[in-house]
């Protein structure tokens, strides 16, 4: 499918066309993978910090340190959280470090696939053309292999005809 990325225009006469004009669309294709956002975090790229919490609580809140902090040593991010007991505080700072990491991963891999999609693109106008589809001389000829074959054929699938 990789072959398919660029500029496709189409030619044809519609029925409700009594002067014979010939009418030009134009399409666009990019090929990309599909995206895997889910990134590991591992337990040894990971500080944790208990310390007590701050706000009301009295002595219970004073004497226990119940309050976790979390910091992902490769990119930096903290995430903290205060709850009654220590499991559960760590339990909803791992769940926030989790989103964030992949949040952060997930920036960086829909931002790569932009960029990797305008470039397989280009401008959308008719010098970047790879293929032109005549549904008038039932004809589609690949520009990037000056071959040529029939509408039909091309679209029950049988590219290999062009390449």
């Amino acid at each position: 499918m990789s072959n398919e990325s660029g500029g496709h225009r189409i030619q044809r006469i519609p029925p409700t066309e009594r002067n014979g004009r010939v009418h030009t669309s134009t399409v666009t294709v990019a090929v990309v993978e599909e995206l895997n956002i889910s990134s590991e975090v591992r337990d040894s790229d990971l500080r944790i910090e208990w310390y007590s919490g701050s706000g009301a609580g009295g002595q219970h809140r004073n004497k226990t340190q119940n309050s976790c902090r979390i910091t992902h040593i490769p990119t930096g991010i903290v995430a903290t959280a205060q709850t009654r007991s220590r499991k559960n505080s760590l339990a909803d700072a791992m769940l926030a470090i989790e989103a964030r990491v992949n949040g952060q991963h997930s920036a960086k891999e829909i931002s790569k696939q932009a960029s990797n999609r305008k470039e397989q693109v280009g401008s959308g106008m008719r010098g970047d053309k790879i293929r032109t589809y005549r549904f008038q001389d039932d004809n589609v000829k690949d520009h990037m292999t000056n071959k040529s074959s029939t509408c039909v054929k091309i679209l029950n699938g049988f590219f290999d005809l062009l390449w």
